[in-house]
């Protein structure tokens, strides 16, 4: 590890730490990926680390890792017994019935859920979770200030392009894999060219309008 991993490692934990307050407090850290994207899931990962050690350094805000790096922690997290780790995962079908919100909400509801209440707070993403019978904090930016929400932040990232991978092959020439969903210059070339796919979200702009455009010229 170098100086600079175990230094944010550091101040990942003291944050958790200053929360827990060497109280009886666990706490679940709780974030998502894919809220922004054009197609695809989105997918929420919750996680409590029983025990803080330095075997986590090296995690941070997962927008920050490369794709190796965050493959690597994600291996060590969802093998590590003393880390719990649950995800929640909602279609672009149900997205689309339920808006974006209203669907992350269910994801992050469903990865708490497979914690089996092994927590007793909450501290998540930029959201407060209506409709819960936990304590819970918000955190503006956790997933850059928290130790558990950063490593929640790693399991839904990883998971998520692992589904965007597959999907890659399932609906060829989008190029799933290399924006995994996002609104590049590409990928919107590429709806012009073969159609929204299955896994398109027909609610988010410029998906809808060309769907839209698509009836009109039938």
């Amino acid at each position: 590890m170098n100086n600079k991993d175990l230094l944010k490692l550091k101040q990942l934990q003291a944050f958790d730490k200053a929360v827990v307050d060497n109280s009886d407090i666990v706490v679940a850290g709780v974030d998502e990926a894919g809220r922004g994207p054009l197609a695809g899931p989105v997918v929420a990962a919750a996680v409590v680390i029983k025990n803080y050690d330095d075997k986590l350094s090296g995690v941070n805000d997962s927008k920050k890792l490369s794709p190796l790096k965050r493959r690597k922690l994600f291996e060590y997290i969802t093998q590590e017994e003393d880390i719990l780790v649950g995800v929640g995962i909602v279609s672009s079908e149900v997205i689309d019935k339920i808006n974006i919100l209203q669907a992350t909400h269910v994801a992050m509801r469903q990865a708490i859920g497979a914690l089996n209440e092994q927590f007793n707070l909450l501290l998540i993403d930029g959201l407060f979770l209506p409709d819960i019978n936990f304590s819970q904090q918000k955190v503006i930016k956790g997933d850059a200030l928290s130790l558990s929400i950063a490593t929640a932040s790693i399991v839904a990232k990883v998971t998520r392009d692992a589904l965007m991978d597959e999907y890659d092959r399932q609906y060829p020439g989008y190029g799933f894999s290399q924006h995994k969903g996002y609104g590049t210059r590409a990928h919107m070339e590429s709806i012009k060219k073969l159609g929204p796919s299955k896994i398109h979200r027909r609610s988010f702009s410029p998906v809808k309008e060309m769907v839209e455009e698509l009836k009109l010229n039938i």
